[in-house]
This record gives C-alpha cells, structure tokens and sequence, in this order.
C-alpha cells in the first residue's frame, strides 16, 4: 500500500513538473525572437482567433509542412479556425492562387487541394495556365466549364487581391508562415523549424483567448 501511494504522490509530482516545464518553455516565446509583431493589426473576417497560413502550391516546404498542418488543424478547439492563404509574387503564383480560390468557390478544396501540390512538387507539372488547371480539376471530377467560370470569376479575382494585400500587410518574407489573429506572424526561420511553428502559435491562441477573456471581463 505504502509503495503504491508513493508511486502516485511521485506520478502526480511528476506530472505537475511536467506541466511547469512546459508552460516554462512557453514563456520563452519572445516578440521579435520567435514571431514577429503585425502592426497595424490586420482585421480577420470571423469572430473566431484566425490562424492563417500563407503558402504557394509551388513551395516544397509548403508541401513538407501541409501532413503537419492538417493533424495540427484537428486539434483546434472551437474557437479558433485554420485559413489558407496564397502567396504571390510573380504571374504563375496569381494563377495558382486563383486555383485555391475557384477550388473554394466550387466546394473542391479538400478533392484538389493536395492534388495541386502534388502536380507541382512530385510530378514537376507547370501548371502556368488556365488549361493545365482545367485538366487537373476535370482528372478530379470538376466540369472544365464550371471551372472556367470559376476561376474567371469576379468573386475569386477579388479573393486573390485581398490575400495578396493581406500578404503585403503582414509582411511575409517567404511560405510556408503563420499569423494568428491578425497581429502575430510565424516564420520558419525565426521558429526554428516547421514543428516549432505551431507551438508558438500554440501559445499565441492561447495568449489571444487570455487577452479576450480579460477584454470581455472588464
């Protein structure tokens, strides 16, 4: 009996140690050091904290980070929601990012959304033009008309200007990046690596449910 209560009273200290290590760890996110600050803050169009990845289809560590990224997502309470947005610097990123838009637009994401990448980064397809996508949309049961249409459409042209703006406003230097609740950005570099990346932003959901909290209280 004896044994067995030390063996708990250990287990439970243990597990206490645990846990102020990690907070410990947390506290170590530093503005500047880990992430950087957006400012002026970028407003969000949800009620729930924002987490927004910028990347490119074309981007190898985008697709590396991508099976992260989706489990990482599962784990997100209720509160806080995952949106992808597009990066783009040159001609064929604009038109990959109106692929992600019209892929939205059609209720396909989720059939294409790793196609895209795989097209790009396995099977070194171009996929430079509105005839390349078509093919693949179509090879994944997408009407090329409907995807025509689509990807044409003035809904998805005004998307890919907000992300690119939006891109600009939070100052991204490459992708795949974070940002969460439009006022903290996460890069690889600054993170030290993809893992890392989602345990600060870990600690920054929980730094921006804390600021509501406290908000709403007062």
């Amino acid at each position: 009996m004896f044994k067995r209560i030390c063996f708990a009273a250990f287990a439970t200290l243990a597990m206490q140690f645990a846990a102020l290590t990690a907070q410990a760890q947390d506290e170590n996110y530093v503005a500047g050091e880990h992430y950087d600050l957006i400012s002026p803050a970028i407003r969000g169009s949800s009620d729930k904290i924002e987490v927004t990845e910028f990347f490119w289809y074309g981007c190898g560590h985008c697709y590396n980070f991508e099976p992260q990224l989706a489990q990482w997502k599962k784990s997100l309470a209720d509160d806080v929601v995952l949106k992808g947005s597009p990066a783009m610097w040159n001609a064929p990123m604009e038109i990959h990012a109106k692929a992600f838009y019209a892929a939205q637009a059609l209720g396909v994401l989720d059939t294409v959304h790793i196609p895209l990448f795989q097209a790009l980064n396995v099977d070194r397809k171009r996929l430079a033009d509105e005839d390349e996508l078509a093919d693949l949309f179509a090879a994944h049961g997408v009407d090329r008309e409907d995807f025509s249409k689509a990807f044409n459409s003035f809904g998805v042209g005004s998307q890919a200007r907000q992300a690119n703006a939006r891109a600009r406003a939070a100052k991204i230097t490459g992708t795949p990046e974070l940002m969460v609740a439009g006022k903290y950005r996460i890069s690889t570099r600054k993170a030290g690596g993809q893992a890392n990346m989602l345990k600060i932003a870990d600690f920054l959901i929980e730094k921006e449910r804390a600021m509501q909290v406290s908000q709403a209280g007062s």
